[in-house]
């Protein structure tokens, strides 16, 4: 029969061995977490002097005014970029692709050709066995892995110019009348804040003021905010013509008056898109009544098109999330949408605006 200290002893010694066989996948566990880390910011590091150099590289492709290319100016600017973000970083000649891409496949695979006008840069930075050395890493090295490669790749195109309206960039929210109206150009405002909404016969509606579907009537997150990173959009114009919300899908008259569907309260998830347009000046719809439904069923009644600049933003839930924009002008022209980089019509030949990044 076994007396009470042999008991602990025997449990002590069980939780000994435990110790014993757990240490090795704990400390693999360890040495992933700070080594991945570590690569992981390494990545970044490549990954935005990629960005800004075949961003800034890109511009010296625009043709000169006999057709010709500077080529070696491209290269000079990528190594003056990269240099300029990561010392001493080597970039080889064959991690560099300069060519014309292809307008079928830009939203997929990128295929960059070697024909006719180029107007793309592709940029890879390595830190592997191939330029630059791999990332020396810490604790992995108790298991036997002492350094691994890191490759990051950015790709930058020239938008060509076209024969068209400039695209709207629009503010998916929405904008009382009358607060619109009691507003001088010049002063600021907030869209959301703490204003509640009410409908024709005065009774409130639960929620505030909104986001608005300017296109299909059940735009997600990812689509509003598509929307104020590049703004009108060609399938949110054929969306509202084929429900006969507007006449045709080439643009949306500022004077016609619409019913757009629209819900209470602002997302958290457009908050980056919207911080990012601090500085911006963007078209916001403006309503003078709604439905009497809330949430998803809200419908605005919208009557015009106001030009604001996006000067601030809040994000910290309930009526504590607000968009502040200042007031310009009351718009009286068209809103088209902005071109996509594969269509291929209305192209004025050699002419090029703003590049962008587009892998």
């Amino acid at each position: 029969m076994s007396t009470p200290s042999t008991h602990k002893c025997n449990r002590r010694g069980a939780v000994a061995v435990l110790f014993v066989f757990l240490f090795i996948p704990l400390l693999g566990l360890l040495a992933l977490a700070v080594d991945y880390g570590h690569l992981l910011h390494v990545r970044t590091d490549l990954q935005r002097a990629a960005d800004q150099a075949a961003l800034a590289a890109v511009r010296d492709l625009v043709p000169e005014a006999d057709g010709t290319q500077n080529l070696g100016a491209v290269y000079a600017t990528i190594n003056q970029y990269v240099d300029a973000n990561l010392p001493g970083m080597t970039v080889q000649t064959s991690d560099v692709v300069i060519g014309r891409y292809d307008p079928a496949t830009i939203y997929d695979s990128v295929d960059i050709l070697n024909t006719g006008i180029f107007d793309t840069v592709q940029i890879t930075l390595r830190r592997d066995d191939l330029a630059n050395s791999s990332v020396s890493l810490y604790f992995a090295r108790v298991l036997g892995i002492d350094q691994q490669g890191i490759t990051a790749t950015a790709t930058a195109v020239l938008q060509k110019a076209r024969y068209l309206h400039d695209g709207a960039d629009i503010l998916p929210f929405s904008i009382p009348s009358g607060v619109w109206e009691s507003k001088q150009p010049g002063d600021e405002f907030s869209i959301y804040g703490d204003g509640r909404m009410f409908d024709e016969d005065g009774s409130q509606i639960p929620g505030n003021w909104g986001t608005l579907d300017i296109g299909h009537s059940s735009n997600s997150t990812s689509e509003l905010v598509d929307q104020i990173n590049n703004g009108l959009r060609q399938e949110d114009l054929d969306a509202l013509s084929s429900d006969g919300t507007i006449t045709s899908n080439e643009q949306i008259d500022s004077q016609h008056s619409m019913w757009l569907n629209g819900d209470t309260g602002l997302s958290s998830g457009l908050k980056t898109a919207v911080r990012n347009a601090h500085g911006d000046t963007k078209l916001v719809p403006i309503f003078d009544t709604t439905n009497s439904a809330g949430g998803g069923n809200l419908n605005f009644h919208i009557v015009g098109w106001g030009v604001v600049k996006v000067v601030d933003s809040n994000w910290q839930g309930n009526n504590k999330t607000w968009l502040d924009v200042q007031k310009a002008y009351l718009y009286d022209g068209d809103l088209r949408a902005h071109a996509r980089l594969d269509e291929t019509g209305d192209i004025i030949e050699n002419a090029y605006t703003s590049p962008v990044l587009v892998q």
